[in-house]
């Protein structure tokens, strides 16, 4: 039982970027994924994930033992796997509350004539959810993203995770762009979808997400390949000295 990735050799659009790359997230646990800038994270996100521009060439994703690799983004979302984007884009002209409730009737196979309806127990969770997360009730009804801040997206991602339930989550860089009290928000909600029994990966350039949220294994990926793994201390050691010993060249994030 897991999220994972075998022997992943795969790029966008013809370019070869993660070389070889094995992970594993188990159910009930946080995974970090580390690396300095252009090491491959996001293309390892957007891999397992089933972006239609990111082609793997050879290894496999599985969940739960199942092949996925050749399934598109939604079979895998309805699988129970899903991403919070680095950069969550704006979809004008959908209400906010509309497209959680799409997602969840599919998720949870309501009546197809309801699919983007949101029943009245949906709403209440919504709107306590909104109001534990630092978000207004009435940017429910608001555009998805259109007019949020850099936080106020994040935290909207983080609702629709909790919501929707997953059983694996792949989050880029959940932190970025967040003051100390929105790190606090995201990482108290990366807790809650653990203990909904969820398998996170977080994928982050620095450690400050993790002083909240202590992962069971940290990875880093470097030139498109895990060069090294170990627990919680090996974050704490990246945060003291960066990234030097495995670039070989004075980089340092």
């Amino acid at each position: 039982m897991a999220l994972e990735a075998r022997g992943l050799v795969a790029g966008p659009e013809g370019k070869t970027i993660l070389r070889g790359v094995d992970i594993k997230v188990p159910p009930g646990s946080i995974v970090a994924l580390m690396g300095p800038n252009g090491s491959g994270k996001t293309t390892l996100a957007y891999t397992l994930m089933g972006h239609p521009r990111y082609r793997v060439e050879s290894g496999e994703v599985l969940l739960d033992g199942e092949p996925v690799t050749g399934l598109p983004p939604h079979e895998r979302a309805r699988r129970g796997l899903m991403l919070g984007f680095q950069n969550p884009v704006e979809v004008p002209g959908v209400r906010f509350i509309n497209f959680i409730a799409a997602a969840y009737n599919r998720r949870f196979g309501v009546d197809e004539r309801l699919i983007g309806m949101p029943r009245p127990e949906l709403l209440k969770q919504a709107r306590e959810l909104a109001e534990r997360l630092g978000l207004r009730p009435d940017m429910l009804q608001r555009e998805v993203n259109v007019g949020f801040s850099g936080g106020e997206r994040k935290r909207a991602e983080m609702l629709q995770l909790l919501l929707l339930r997953p059983r694996y989550v792949v989050l880029d860089e959940p932190d970025s762009g967040l003051d100390v009290d929105g790190v606090r928000v995201i990482a108290g909600a990366i807790r809650e979808l653990v203990e909904q029994g969820a398998g996170v990966l977080v994928i982050t350039h620095y450690a400050r997400i993790l002083q909240f949220v202590e992962p069971s294994h940290v990875v880093v990926l470097v030139n498109g390949r895990v060069v090294d793994e170990g627990g919680p201390e090996l974050a704490r050691r990246i945060e003291q000295e960066g990234y030097r010993a495995y670039t070989g060249n004075g980089q340092e994030r």
